[in-house]
């Protein structure tokens, strides 16, 4: 019996993201099969570039088509289409440029949430996704310190062009006041802002934009809600008591502005020591992990405390680019991946519908 397409797409629907629970033939992942006497060729196309089973995926997709009776040899093609976030609610346009906005908050300050913030959104670009940050604390605008970021803001005559740094696309209140400014605005001001920095910068086809949002449950975040649709968020807490039952507020703040929760991140989670990597547990520890698991949201990992770590951040060069095999820079690497996963999911909750690029 020849073989034919459909004997390739039968057995691969014994591949399975492990994510969202359905094999890859009924997720529509599979495209371009090509049958050439014994060989076979066919490309899988993910949700992500930062998933963490691709190689496995890849080789559960081989060994499914081997097993067919005259194939003799077999080429995987591994790509990613990350899909777009699409609100049910017309009143909320969609972001010209960006598929998924994912916020990173704190129910309280000095959590480490903009190292956070600027890490992972490090991680997600160097998968291979395109990635910007807007640096949505307009009282402390700390993301182009930790990027080593400088100049004012340009325009293309129409709208403002985010500078580029480690192939981040970036906005910051920074980038509009002096470094020794006070930001004195209230609600309606905030606001303003915060729409300004969505709709009236060319971010250029984002499949990631990260936003730092201030500590603590003010109007930032709601105005953040009001904006944009926003795939999901993610709350930095510390093991600490204190963190912990402040992280229980932004959890809920979150889900009744009908923000979906990706999930909970604990920073400052241990010493890792730079030189033997023996953790110590400083402030505690696990304390994330039980909150996520008495919540009912995913837990996306643990953070390192070290030197590294803070002064990648002093210097305007993130642990993820000056040491990216040390421990911090690995947790955020798997964080990312998780977060990625977890932005999936929620995409398939909505339609797809394709990003048009910017002109």
């Amino acid at each position: 019996m020849a073989l034919e397409q459909a004997h390739i797409l039968q057995a691969l629907t014994a591949v399975k993201d492990p994510d969202l629970r359905k094999d890859i033939v009924k997720l529509g992942f599979v495209k371009d099969v090509v049958i050439d006497g014994g060989h076979v060729s066919f490309t899988v196309e993910l949700t992500t570039p930062a998933c963490p089973v691709k190689e496995q995926m890849k080789e559960q997709a081989r060994a499914a088509v081997m097993q067919l009776a005259g194939v003799t040899d077999v080429t995987v093609t591994m790509t990613a289409q990350v899909r777009a976030a699409v609100s049910p609610d017309l009143n909320k346009a969609p972001i010209p440029g960006v598929k998924n906005v994912i916020a990173v908050g704190a129910g309280k300050g000095g959590v480490g949430k903009t190292t956070v913030a600027v890490n992972l959104a490090l991680a997600l670009a160097r998968t291979g996704a395109r990635v910007g940050i807007i640096d949505a604390d307009i009282y402390g605008p700390n993301v182009p310190i930790m990027l080593g970021l400088k100049g004012q803001l340009g325009t293309d005559g129409e709208k403002i062009v985010p500078p580029e740094k480690y192939g981040l696309q970036v906005i910051s209140m920074g980038f509009l006041t002096s470094d020794d400014a006070p930001v004195i605005w209230r609600g309606p001001m905030l606001h303003g802002v915060i729409r300004q920095f969505f709709m009236d910068v060319r971010w250029d086809n984002l499949d990631y934009l990260v936003v730092d949002l201030p500590p603590g449950t003010g109007d930032v975040a709601l105005s953040l809600s009001q904006t944009a649709y926003v795939a999901g968020a993610i709350v930095v807490t510390t093991p600490q008591q204190v963190a912990l039952s402040d992280s229980r507020r932004a959890v809920a703040m979150y889900q009744k502005l009908n923000i979906p929760v990706l999930g909970l991140i604990e920073n400052m989670s241990y010493f890792a020591c730079p030189s033997c990597r023996h953790e110590s547990d400083i402030f505690g520890r696990g304390g994330g992990m039980r909150l996520a698991d008495e919540m009912g949201i995913p837990f996306l990992g643990s953070i390192p405390i070290s030197e590294p770590l803070r002064m990648g951040g002093d210097t305007g060069v993130p642990i993820m680019l000056s040491d990216p095999t040390s421990p911090a820079a690995e947790a955020f690497v798997a964080a990312a991946e998780r977060t990625a996963a977890q932005v999936s999911i929620q995409s398939f909750r909505t339609p797809f519908i394709p990003l048009k690029p910017v002109n």
